[in-house]
């Protein structure tokens, strides 16, 4: 595909991007259970008004754009005390999976510099977020997988026992994605404190709603720098921070700790430089909305959004374990959760679902359907259940699921299938990555 010979008229380009557009599945309507994060009209305005203004500043150059500087070291100031540390530090990254690589990437260098580790592994729950793995893969750090407890946390015993003079970094999650349960963070970093390592929690999901839900009535395990050993925590503001694409911040308990991320070149020939996160230049526009988000919403905004979340996920949990054919799986912690069937075939669910326009995600292991509340779902919580009701009726007779039919990273099974559907990915995502030239 060739560049117009000629540009086309604004009212061209805005047309063709609606139209485009409206083939995108309906997440105003609450269709869709995962990726979109909305708070309503009000907060996508002031998202909007922020991330326009602020659309040419670069965080590269915080010098030249001290609005910039302002803003992060205030979104940072306001994260570190929402996480029950008011001294802590950081910086705001483009998202869940470079803050989780910045975590790792400080984790190692530490343990180079203190300990002259040189094959640096990690400890991780099988649960734990495949950015983790992602970073091993890029920085060079060996995953070490820990199963679960029966509630679907992290096997404290098994990190324990998981640990050698190489390990750099335990991880846990608050919560995890695929079942919504904290992990037992104080046994955990109690783990990586007694050995002088970092425990590295990942809130991408967690960060900016779990410390609203004591204020409305509901109890969570401990998960943030309160906890003794806790050393870095990321915690994405595209999530439930609300706020625009492209926001997400690394945390650290101390400026010790968060020198190891960075990067810095002494002999380039076009000057000293450095970079705190991976990106070198970041957009000014994410990081003036999250400011004015955080600024808008302020405690008492979020807090009634957590309440609004939380009633709606209760009463989802409860339907959906009122149908005898299905079961929440564990007791999650907030408002992600995944739900199974031991007597019929689940995806056979899904199946019926999405012939009704409703699109829950499938997971594997076990065969599971994932629902991620946001505020879009209160209205839809009884159509919903109904849906489900009748695709529940329309499946009856069918065997549980095996996730032979879950999406394809589903069907890994011994290490030769996994290379060979690793290669099915790579080649489906390189693919993805293609525009196709045009017929002249």
């Amino acid at each position: 595909m060739k560049m117009p010979a000629t540009g086309k008229t604004k009212d061209q380009v805005s047309s063709e991007i609606q139209e485009a557009l409206a083939n995108d599945a309906d997440w105003r309507g609450g269709k869709i259970w995962s990726l979109v994060y909305f708070a309503g009209d009000d907060v996508a305005d002031v998202l909007r008004d922020a991330y326009s203004r602020a659309i040419y500043t670069n965080g590269l150059g915080p010098g030249a754009f001290k609005s910039l500087q302002k803003f992060e070291s205030e979104v940072i100031a306001m994260t570190a005390n929402l996480l029950g540390h008011p001294d802590a530090v950081g910086n705001m990254t483009t998202g869940g999976t470079e803050s989780i690589l910045m975590g790792v990437k400080a984790a190692r260098d530490r343990a180079l510099d203190e300990r002259d580790v040189t094959a640096p592994e990690m400890v991780l729950p099988i649960t734990a977020h495949p950015a983790f793995d992602k970073a091993a893969q890029y920085l060079g750090v060996k995953p070490v997988h820990i199963p679960l407890r029966d509630d679907l946390r992290a096997d404290v015993d098994a990190a324990r026992d998981a640990i050698t003079a190489d390990t750099v970094l335990i991880v846990g999650s608050a919560p995890n994605y695929p079942f919504g349960t904290i992990d037992p963070i104080p046994e955990l970093a109690a783990l990586a404190e007694e050995r002088g390592i970092n425990c590295h929690v990942d809130a991408c999901l967690g960060g900016f709603l779990l410390p609203f839900l004591p204020r409305v009535g509901h109890e969570v395990p401990p998960w943030d720098f309160s906890v003794s050993g806790v050393s870095s925590i990321s915690a994405d503001l595209h999530k439930y921070g609300y706020s625009a694409r492209g926001s997400s911040t690394i945390m650290y308990r101390d400026r010790g700790l968060r020198r190891h991320q960075f990067f810095a070149q002494t002999d380039w020939p076009g000057g000293l430089y450095g970079s705190p996160t991976m990106t070198g230049s970041r957009p000014g526009g994410a990081i003036a909305a999250s400011w004015a988000v955080l600024n808008f919403l302020g405690e008492d905004g979020y807090t009634r959004l957590a309440d609004d979340i939380m009633k709606t996920t209760t009463a989802l949990t409860e339907g959906i374990n009122a149908i005898p054919e299905l079961k929440v799986l564990g007791e999650p912690d907030m408002s992600v959760f995944a739900f199974t069937s031991d007597v019929t075939d689940i995806y056979a669910v899904t199946e019926a679902l999405e012939k009704a326009g409703w699109h829950p995600d499938r997971q594997q292991l076990p065969p599971s359907l994932h629902l991620m509340v946001t505020p879009v779902h209160g209205p839809i919580i009884e159509p919903f259940l109904a849906a489900l009701r009748d695709a529940v009726a329309e499946s009856a007779g069918g065997k549980p699921a095996d996730g032979s039919r879950a999406a394809f990273y589903g069907m890994l099974g011994t290490v030769e299938d996994r290379s060979i559907v690793r290669n099915v990915i790579i080649d489906f995502i390189d693919k993805l990555t293609q525009v196709e030239s045009e017929v002249a």
